[in-house]
């Protein structure tokens, strides 16, 4: 395992002062994978007062000091080194109930997660594997160390946690795991929201339609809103798929943005309270994105996701059933009112919303609504007031004022957006003092 030099320096400090050290945990399971470590952890027999001492020279970090960590600030990051610990019951489910430092990694490893993050790595012992993480990763199994159950219940965040593993990694968790996951997965209700909702955006981008469908158990503990759309028959001849699967589908089929996926994971959470059947038996879902659009903003603030993501998903599954054309003309309104992000991220989720229906459609038609996004935003159009050549100065010498202002440069967008006149000073003028003369503004 290649590390960086500045990771081998500090190693060096410890070992040459007689305290073995090691690289452990992510960074030691991402290198086996051939994936370059995000970040450095580093374990030792050093005691953090012996850490403060040896590092002196170094800026440092010590909040974690009560629980073994140090922080030396090095290569403008944080390399944080833990002493070798062994850990207690948790009985508030996240913290342990105590904390004691021991003499050799391994005991130190038997406090991990998973196997695939208990190993550990010396440049001079090499790997440390006492629980076999190095053959799961290989076999592409995510084992829980020790008893999964004890894991589990120690901090139920492990089972969403392994659920990210598994997705980001493909891994498979074996049995005896995955039935642990299942048991404990209502502790979660019990969780700080703000970790379910980290551990939900770090997974979420990594899923296929597969993981949705393998996971369920464990996604529909921590977002109970979409159990209902389990097995849910739509009864539509447009649909192939229950609600919960074609949902799958959606979220694996639109592209890697955060706010993109979670509006396709709650796009449909209004069809289930919406749902009708006509005379002949079909099923329909009238006003079902609006209610979808309340109840997605219900779950994130549950979840206490930020506001500017919530405000993203609920405009975006507010519109996804909002018909697009592909015309120059309409795509400048619907961009006035949406923005450039909003509008092209709608494309997205539209276009995987119809093609995961299980029925034929035309696939040629959002490629080529982009296309004309594009050569729109190159071409630079007046989409706001605020681009109109003319502004409410101008006006004002034409004799406008107070709301009669407001009205005037909203018409002028208006026809600009239509092309009806095109956005250049003299013609806006010309408009605008007509109208005024019109009293058009003035009533």
């Amino acid at each position: 395992m290649k590390l960086p030099a500045y990771v081998r320096n500090c190693i060096a400090l410890l070992e040459s002062a007689g305290y073995p050290a090691y690289v452990v945990g992510g960074c030691v399971r991402d290198a086996r994978l051939g994936l370059e470590p995000k970040d450095y952890d580093l374990c030792t027999a050093a005691s953090p007062e012996e850490m403060e001492r040896l590092f002196s020279q170094y800026p440092l970090v010590l909040c974690g000091k009560a629980h073994g960590t140090v922080g030396v600030v090095v290569e403008g990051d944080v390399l944080q080194i833990t002493t070798f610990r062994a850990e207690g019951g948790y009985r508030d489910h996240r913290h342990p109930d105590w904390v004691r430092f021991v003499p050799r990694v391994e005991a130190d490893l038997a406090r991990r997660d998973f196997t695939v993050n208990a190993m550990a790595f010396s440049p001079t012992r090499g790997l440390i594997d006492p629980f076999g993480g190095r053959q799961d990763l290989e076999r592409r199994i995510l084992r829980a160390v020790g008893d999964p159950e004890q894991r589990f219940q120690e901090d139920p965040l492990r089972i969403l946690r392994g659920v990210r593993f598994a997705a980001v990694y493909r891994l498979e968790p074996e049995t005896a795991s995955w039935a642990a996951m299942v048991r404990q997965a209502p502790l979660m209700d019990g969780l700080a929201r703000e970790r379910v909702f980290a551990e939900l955006c770090g997974l979420l981008p990594w899923m296929e339609w597969g993981d949705l469908l393998r996971f369920q158990p464990i996604l529909t503990a921590v977002i109970p809103e979409l159990a209902p759309m389990v097995g849910f028959d739509q009864r539509s001849p447009y649909h192939a798929y229950d609600l919960y699967t074609h949902t799958a589908h959606v979220v694996a089929s639109v592209p890697r943005d955060l706010p993109l996926r979670w509006a396709a994971l709650l796009h449909d959470l209004g069809k289930v309270g919406c749902f009708t059947l006509d005379e002949s038996g079909r099923g329909h879902f009238y006003g079902h994105a609006s209610l979808g659009a309340e109840q997605a903003v219900q779950v994130l603030t549950r979840l206490k996701a930020p506001a500017a993501l919530r405000r993203q998903v609920e405009i975006l599954i507010r519109q996804h059933m909002t018909p697009l054309e592909a015309d120059k003309t309409f795509l400048r309104r619907r961009l006035s009112r949406l923005g450039w992000d909003t509008l092209w991220n709608l494309t997205w989720l539209q276009e995987a919303d119809t093609g995961s229906k299980g029925s034929a459609w035309d696939k040629t038609f959002f490629p080529r609504l982009r296309q004309l996004l594009q050569e729109l935003r190159r071409e630079q159009p007046c989409l706001r007031v605020t681009d109109l050549a003319v502004n409410g100065r101008d006006l004002m010498a034409l004799g406008y004022q107070g709301k009669a202002l407001g009205q005037c440069l909203n018409h002028l967008l208006e026809q600009v957006l239509s092309e009806a006149l095109p956005n250049e000073k003299p013609a806006l003028l010309a408009a605008a003092a007509a109208r005024f003369q019109k009293g058009a503004d003035l009533a």
